[in-house]
């Protein structure tokens, strides 16, 4: 298959393999994106309401098209068709959390407000597929594929995630009571919320999975399977041990379903849980990013390594200047490095130096 936007596709989808494989092919998985030299100017015209910025098909379809007509694909990045990540359409919308829209994203308002978590059963959490937000998101998926076809790949999103849907449907605050007070009812909870994350996750694969030849999701790398990036982001904010124990559980179910797992390790505070990750025997790697004004992931090489050395890969988002010394001081068959630049020309040559780094 070709596509337009990325007319090296073949290659990087054998690059890719490859890399979840564990097999190398000559250097490290590098993604490199920049504007196009010959980039078109004008975005299509944005609607006036912030529901329709988000929610109008004919709009989210022409401002992905213009996005990626806008965008240079080096190496193993891939044009991923996407309609956001306002939250509109996540599991927590669909099990009926109200949310707020503004034009850079949205805010669910809490359902499971008992004052103890035991005061709500989880099979009372349904998907509702006669939802607006359901039959919208659909309906989305469904015209961005078709649109996809022949010029980039679709992802199934980015809808929810262990610990982090409970949150959303409960409240920050109120879970982090709950881990102390019924510990055993979160664990359930997110059980419960795990199956019906894979019933969605079998229905947009669905839609998605013919134009694409298998699946990427909101981090834009491609696999020939069943792929989803997980996470816990609540995590943060509890002790390895908590996380182990009730927590662990669901993301195995979740890697169980499965055919290929990065887990999204999301700021410093979450690094206390890699040991608990790197025993996962189903996780391919671990997508390390240390949070708003931190210093790259490279300055955690003690803890890159020791993620390597327990047989998982690594996913690090870096600047230009850094990625060779990562190629340096990492193994190169397990890492996948991603990056912009400011020009084609820029990314195009610093495509060429990987190569010649990683030899």
């Amino acid at each position: 298959m070709e596509l337009e936007y990325k007319p090296d596709w073949e290659q990087a989808k054998a690059n890719l393999a490859a890399w979840w494989a564990g097999e190398d092919f000559g250097r490290c998985a590098f993604s490199v994106t920049s504007p196009r030299a010959d980039a078109p100017n004008d975005p299509p015209p944005a609607p006036s309401r912030v529901e329709d910025r988000w929610m109008d098909i004919d709009y989210r379809v022409a401002l992905c098209d213009w996005s990626m007509r806008r965008t240079f694909y080096g190496g193993e990045a891939v044009p991923n068709w996407s309609s956001g990540y306002a939250g509109w359409n996540a599991i927590p919308a669909y099990l009926g959390c109200p949310i707020t829209l503004d034009d850079a994203t949205g805010w669910w308002d809490p359902i499971l407000t008992g004052e103890r978590l035991t005061d709500h059963d989880p099979h009372d959490l349904v998907v509702d597929t006669e939802s607006f937000a359901w039959r919208r998101a659909l309906d989305m998926l469904r015209a961005g594929a078709e649109s996809a076809r022949g010029k980039c790949i679709v992802g199934v999103g980015a809808f929810g995630g262990c610990g982090d849907t409970l949150a959303a449907l409960r409240d920050t605050m109120r879970l982090l009571y709950d881990v102390t007070d019924a510990p055993e009812c979160v664990r359930d909870f997110e059980l419960y919320l795990m199956r019906q994350w894979t019933q969605v996750y079998d229905v947009v694969y669905g839609i998605t999975r013919e134009v694409t030849e298998g699946s990427t999701c909101w981090n834009d790398i491609w696999a020939p399977g069943k792929y989803y990036v997980a996470q816990c982001d609540f995590s943060y904010m509890i002790s390895p041990r908590m996380f182990r124990e009730l927590f662990i559980p669901a993301l195995e179910e979740q890697m169980r379903f499965l055919d290929y797992c990065v887990y999204h390790v999301d700021g410093i505070g979450s690094y206390a849980h890699v040991p608990a990750l790197c025993e996962l025997p189903r996780l391919r790697a671990l997508q390390i990013i240390p949070g708003a004004g931190k210093p790259t992931a490279i300055h955690w090489m003690d803890m890159l390594r020791e993620i390597q050395d327990a047989g998982k890969g690594l996913e690090l988002y870096l600047p230009p200047e850094e990625v060779q010394t990562a190629i340096q001081h990492l193994r190169t068959k397990d890492l996948f490095i991603r990056t912009s630049c400011a020009t084609e020309e820029d990314a195009r040559a610093l495509l060429r130096q990987v190569g010649e780094w990683c030899h």
